[in-house]
């Protein structure tokens, strides 16, 4: 589907210290194909220590040049924000800072929008595909997936979403709706997870379609640092307590969570002796997916109380 002259369109790029990674996103960006004066580029940077803003005024030659915005507010979903109140386009896309893209990409994100049929379509995203530049341990292999939901382009039942680092919205749906739910996804060194599902489920709640373009797609790169035990654990802890907090908004949660908490308090104990069973016959790595199966479930066992007695 060819994207109409007349869309114009926001990319957004939040960012938080992966400064050499977002040149590697800025230079795929700077290599598309959609006219240049269709589309702007911002780089919300949220509070980073190393070179970010020195990498984006390496951009200041491109079509369009990157637009850098500080955004002091800690956390993705803030990040998030800032661009939908900064973004000039009827279409603002999400993309992370250390995503790889083809110079296709934009077109065919974008174009679910363009067609007829524009008018129902509340989201779209493309397909994710990680990458493993310094390698990837056997033992998380299983947790890393292509995301993909279809081969032509079109919508999602109800209980797919696609991912936060490869989406787009237009911009009426934030006017309609309302901005991004500060309380999930990430801020600072928490893991948190849910910000974008949140949204999507409140597109579907209002009626309007989700789309899966999977020709827009992206290599999304993930370094040694993000497939080590100890953030696989991070990550699971911090997963599960944001499924939880965008679960108690909505209604007839206290049950829901009330079951959910004796259904992990019983998972948590059934991972934990499977860690130790698999430790005793040295088999490191089924015990170290345990743990992070045992760790997800205490994420849950922690968070609900909270959430239950509105301490989110």
């Amino acid at each position: 589907m060819p994207s109409s002259p007349t869309l114009k369109v926001t990319v957004a790029i939040p960012t938080y210290n992966r400064a050499e990674l977002l040149r590697q996103t800025l230079a795929g960006i700077a290599r598309q194909e959609f006219p240049s004066s269709q589309f702007e580029v911002l780089v919300i940077d949220n509070n980073s220590r190393d070179h970010t803003r020195e990498v984006v005024a390496a951009f200041a030659a491109a079509r369009p040049a990157p637009r850098y915005l500080l955004e002091t507010k800690q956390g993705l979903d803030h990040g998030r924000n800032r661009a939908i109140a900064e973004g000039r386009g009827d279409i603002i896309v999400f993309a992370d800072d250390d995503i790889l893209v083809e110079p296709d990409w934009l077109s065919q994100l974008i174009a679910p929008f363009a067609a007829a049929h524009g008018h129902k379509v509340g989201a779209v995203g493309g397909e994710v595909i990680p990458i493993f530049p310094d390698g990837l341990p056997p033992w998380v292999a299983e947790w890393h997936s292509p995301l993909t939901f279809r081969p032509d382009a079109g919508p999602l039942p109800a209980q797919q979403s696609p991912m936060g680092a490869n989406m787009a919205f237009p911009a009426w749906v934030f006017a309609k709706l309302g901005p991004f739910h500060t309380a999930l996804d990430r801020s600072g060194k928490n893991l948190f997870g849910g910000g974008d599902t949140e949204m999507i489920r409140r597109v579907r709640a209002a009626g309007f379609e989700v789309w899966f373009a999977p020709a827009a797609k992206i290599r999304h790169q993930m370094p040694a640092s993000r497939t080590t035990f100890r953030y696989a654990t991070r990550h699971a802890f911090d997963s599960a307590r944001s499924r939880v907090v965008e679960r108690a908004s909505q209604g007839g949660a206290t049950g829901y969570l009330l079951a959910r908490f004796a259904g992990n308090a019983l998972k948590a104990a059934g991972f934990a002796v499977l860690a130790l069973l698999s430790a005793v016959v040295l088999r490191t790595g089924d015990a170290k997916k345990s743990l992070v199966r045992a760790w997800r479930s205490c994420g849950y066992l922690y968070q609900i109380p909270r959430s239950l007695v509105g301490k989110i």
